[in-house]
């Protein structure tokens, strides 16, 4: 499609086709929602950002709101700076600047994990130095179900069942996904008509990763009868009693908690009142006031450090990133010097 037939698409909503003007309007209402003036685009090149990109260029054309686009380059992959600026350039074609980020830090072991957590904190890093409060990603309804097929994988409970949420805090910054709800064929259709392409990353065919393993179940799975749009619906409800718990959480994360003098306390009193699934909550909450992580730990490692702690020899243990020993009545948290 031509620039000038792109650009129409993008000035008059989508109008010319019906499926993705509905998408486009739900996508605009959320904005409207959120009511913020200055919003960081983060970018990646995939179908789902550019998407993302489409609609948030389209939506200002219909109000007065300024999108800044951020590209983390994880310098991971030998061709990414090179994929990196063939996305800035697509960018430019529609006259939409984009803000390349080089990651110095070197990434060598859970590779997936760690390239995520470094890619929030340049984002958010970028949204605190310039102003900027809100934060929108462009996952989509497949990651949302890929997500709770993992979580189930590894024996997690509602808190991690419950899905990703349209809104988050993370390091002061929050953290919007209006296109959670939205499936990806719609994205990729949405980024061939204003872009024409989109840039495949090889890591998401590559089965070493466990996402893309369940990534590969999604059509055995809907030619059995079990399709996604069902369990996003599951994972909806799961959502809502989630909100419920979260209630009570936030009253007893601080009554629990503590933070004194860079590290974190824990009552062990209070805690061991407390069930499995409670007491893994509260290690995670402490994790992230210590840490500023977005992700919590794999469950798996949270349970055996509360299964360490009920042994009479406990001394430390590190999860996280975070030294855990026992002080008197309380459980410690400090940072692991690297």
């Amino acid at each position: 499609m031509s620039k000038k037939n792109s650009n129409v698409n993008l000035k008059n909503g989508f109008k010319d086709f019906t499926d993705l003007s509905k998408i486009f309007l739900n996508f605009k209402n959320k904005i409207n929602f959120i009511n913020k003036k200055k919003f960081v685009v983060a970018v990646s090149g995939g179908p789902d950002s550019l998407a993302l990109v489409a609609f948030t260029k389209a939506y200002t054309y219909f109000h007065k709101s300024k999108f800044f686009y951020v590209l983390v380059d994880h310098k991971i992959r030998k061709n990414s700076s090179k994929e990196a600026k063939k996305v800035k350039n697509l960018l430019k074609n529609q006259s939409i600047n984009l803000k390349i980020i080089s990651n110095k830090k070197k990434i060598k072991k859970n590779i997936q994990s760690e390239a995520r957590n470094t890619r929030y904190q340049l984002l958010t890093e970028f949204c605190l130095k310039n102003n900027i409060k809100s934060l929108i990603t462009a996952h989509n309804l497949e990651d949302q179900v890929e997500t709770f097929l993992i979580r189930l994988s590894r024996g997690s409970g509602l808190r991690g069942l419950s899905g990703m949420s349209f809104k988050n805090k993370i390091n002061k910054i929050n953290l919007y996904r209006p296109l959670l709800d939205i499936k990806k064929e719609f994205l990729i259709k949405t980024s061939k008509i204003i872009f024409g392409t989109f840039v495949k990353d090889p890591s998401n065919e590559n089965l070493k990763y466990l996402r893309t393993k369940v990534r590969k179940l999604k059509k055995p799975l809907e030619k059995s009868g079990i399709e996604y749009k069902q369990i996003f619906k599951s994972i909806h409800n799961l959502s809502e009693s989630k909100k419920s718990l979260d209630g009570f959480l936030k009253q007893e994360f601080n009554n629990i908690i503590q933070k004194k003098n860079g590290e974190i306390i824990i009552n062990l009193k209070k805690f061991n009142n407390h069930n499995n699934d409670i007491k893994i909550a509260i290690i995670c909450e402490s994790i992230k006031k210590l840490k500023k992580n977005y992700y919590d730990p794999r469950a798996k490692k949270v349970n055996n450090l509360i299964s360490a702690l009920d042994k009479r020899g406990f001394k430390r243990l590190t999860l996280g990133r975070c030294i855990f020993s026992k002080r008197g009545a309380n459980l410690c948290l400090k940072n692991e010097k690297l």
